[in-house]
């Protein structure tokens, strides 16, 4: 599609890296199917699925592939659109009732017939002009607040996210591997503020408690749940394997495989 914020999508990554949603969207499933995680909650997402993605929560999935195929049309709401479409409309703002990083849109006539009306241009067939989209943008911004008026709340919430109480926050999201200035933003605070207030509340440095509770879940996970090395690095939020078995030994004095059973062959 040419434009950016009305597009389909057919492969890509298989499994993301951690992700920060930049900006609300739209996601409807064609083929294939997701799974995601945003540090609390784990969703699926099949075919004939919608769901709004917030902006600013960290999330990672996958992609799983049917026959070969996955495609998903995505519907980008920027900042910039959403305050000129809310400088014409008026809409009641409360603060949102959920965190969750994905809410699901239940389908009504209105958004079956809406995503009907992209199959020319999701398909290949037709290339959708800049203008048209702006207008299938707004339309569908209209359909979304008819059906769920709640969805209000999310959209116009034009303010940097609010404060969070650091505690719980971080110990729901340390598996996500971002930046300390990242962490801040997210948790409504200033960087300064951010490591002053860790340090309040933790009585470590933020990038200290980090490696440590990192490496402290991937103990867990590999002694408790006999997962393999090399696939809970990533999902504990390092990098690169090497420094992580690094940091590993040097923590509990033996290397992450030594926590595996021995099979007997």
């Amino acid at each position: 599609m040419k434009d950016s914020n009305i597009q389909s999508c057919h492969l890509g990554p298989e499994i993301s890296p951690e992700s920060l949603i930049q900006e609300h969207y739209f996601l409807y499933l064609l083929k294939g199917s997701m799974k995601a995680y945003d540090g609390h909650k784990n969703y699926e997402i099949n075919p004939g699925d919608c769901y709004l993605a917030r902006k600013n929560h960290l999330v990672r999935y996958t992609k799983l592939r049917d026959n070969g195929s996955f495609e998903k049309i995505i519907i980008t709401f920027d900042e910039p659109f959403l305050q000129e479409f809310f400088h014409r409309h008026t809409y009641p703002v409360q603060a949102p009732k959920t965190q969750d990083a994905f809410l699901s849109i239940e389908q009504n006539k209105l958004i079956k017939n809406y995503i009907q009306s992209l199959s020319p241009y999701y398909s290949g067939d037709q290339q959708l002009d800049e203008t048209f989209a702006s207008i299938k943008r707004e339309e569908l911004l209209l359909i979304l607040l008819k059906s769920a008026p709640d969805l209000a709340n999310i959209f116009f919430n034009f303010g940097m996210p609010h404060k969070a109480e650091l505690e719980t926050y971080m110990n729901r999201n340390f598996r996500f591997n971002i930046s300390l200035k990242r962490f801040a933003y997210l948790t409504g605070r200033s960087l300064s503020s951010f490591k002053r207030d860790f340090q309040k509340t933790f009585d470590i440095q933020p990038g200290q408690w980090l490696k440590k509770k990192r490496l402290d879940e991937a103990y867990f996970q590999i002694s408790q749940n006999n997962h393999k090395p090399s696939d809970v690095y990533i999902e504990v939020g390092f990098e690169d394997f090497s420094h992580f078995s690094f940091a590993f030994k040097k923590k509990f004095g033996k290397s992450p495989s030594a926590l595996l059973p021995i099979t007997k062959a």
